[in-house]
């Protein structure tokens, strides 16, 4: 007997980043540009804080929400950074990274056949997730000439006007683009026209560099028609324990946990003590990474500007966005991977508009990308 995937499955192929990462492997001398994980670890005070809750055998599960203290110490910390007031008990839900949140929230408000627009190029989670959860993903292409920002103009170009959700994702991976508020006030006035669902990362939030992050869900009417997603991941170089959050109204909160406490019960409990001492005692070790991925953002943006590479001057995150050399994205990354041992990731991998592009990931150290970007010269030289 053999046992086939479902037909949603069968939808969704292999991710793009995963491809490369997988090509990397292959080969040795190999710099890899292509993942977006920090090269700094977590702050020591949070690992020891991690150390500490298991040495005092807190290896137990958590409430399905995630512990109290934490909730109560992220929605003050939102309070403070943005003006936003959540409900620590009812309005807030730490998942097992921001992925699982995204997933979570498209399968509590996503029936069959709605329609979910998604801003491209776009992480390559978001459409996966939409088919998971039986929805129609559409995509809503941004374009070079507007920064890859979300307009109005791109926005009913695509049809979202008649879509039920609307998923963004700025400070912008894989582009690097920001959206100040008074871009952001575009947007949200699209959305409560259209009546529209704003699901709204902000894992980058604090990976602005030229201006301070606004959130959308802050600009009058979003609230109560958005979900925030942030986590600890980015800035605070803890991928590997998997920790985000959730924000939002409190019906489609208790809708998320539904599915949460079926599928996860509750988010690994040592990561959340590691965040209460990260969100307490850490803002100078963010502060010092920040500006060690603007220092880096500066001289891959000045070397590509040297090589007479056209790239995106991006503003956030930790990715450069230059036009690919050659019309094929995905042959030049596989030639520079093979003949260079450089691993970018194509945009086609970032879905529509994401097209003769390369993301580019400096959360690398300096000396690696210098060596990088001497290798992608002589390359194209």
């Amino acid at each position: 007997m053999t046992i086939e995937p479902s037909e949603r499955v069968e939808q969704v192929p292999p991710s793009g980043i995963r491809r490369f990462f997988e090509l990397a492997e292959q080969q040795d001398d190999i710099i890899s540009l292509g993942v977006g994980e920090p090269d700094f670890s977590a702050p020591w005070s949070a690992r020891e804080a991690a150390i500490a809750s298991l040495e005092a055998g807190k290896t137990s599960y958590t409430a399905n929400r995630g512990k109290l203290e934490l909730r109560e110490r992220i929605a003050a910390d939102v309070d403070q950074r943005y003006d936003l007031d959540y409900d620590p008990a009812q309005e807030v839900l730490v998942t097992t990274g921001v992925s699982e949140g995204v997933d979570l929230a498209l399968r509590a408000i996503v029936d069959p056949d709605d329609t979910v627009a998604i801003a491209q190029p776009a992480y390559v989670s978001y459409k996966p997730g939409v088919i998971f959860a039986g929805g129609d993903p559409l995509a809503v292409a941004t374009r070079r000439e507007d920064e890859f920002k979300l307009t109005r103009e791109v926005l009913a170009a695509s049809g979202a006007a008649g879509a039920d959700a609307l998923v963004m994702n700025y400070p912008n991976n894989p582009t690097g683009a920001t959206m100040t508020e008074d871009e952001l006030r575009e947007v949200a006035a699209f959305a409560r026209e259209n009546d529209l669902v704003v699901l709204s990362d902000e894992v980058y939030s604090e990976l602005s560099y030229e201006h301070e992050h606004t959130s959308i869900a802050t600009l009058p009417g979003m609230r109560e028609r958005t979900i925030v997603f942030n986590g600890f991941s980015k800035a605070y170089a803890m991928t590997g324990l998997r920790l985000g959050y959730a924000m939002g109204p409190p019906e489609v909160i208790t809708a998320m946990n539904r599915i949460h406490q079926y599928t996860m019960l509750s988010a690994p409990t040592t990561p959340q003590h590691a965040a209460i001492e990260a969100l307490d005692r850490c803002a100078d070790d963010v502060a010092e990474m920040r500006n060690q991925y603007n220092r880096r953002r500066r001289f891959v943006l000045s070397r590509f500007e040297e090589m007479g590479v056209d790239c995106f001057p991006a503003s956030g995150a930790f990715y450069a966005f230059p036009e690919s050399p050659w019309d094929d994205s995905e042959a030049f990354a596989e030639a520079l991977l093979e003949s260079e041992g450089v691993a970018v990731v194509p945009g086609t991998a970032f879905g529509d508009g994401g097209s003769g592009h390369l993301r580019v990931s400096y959360a690398t150290g300096l000396s690696d990308l210098k060596e990088a970007l001497a290798r992608f010269e002589s390359f194209i030289s």
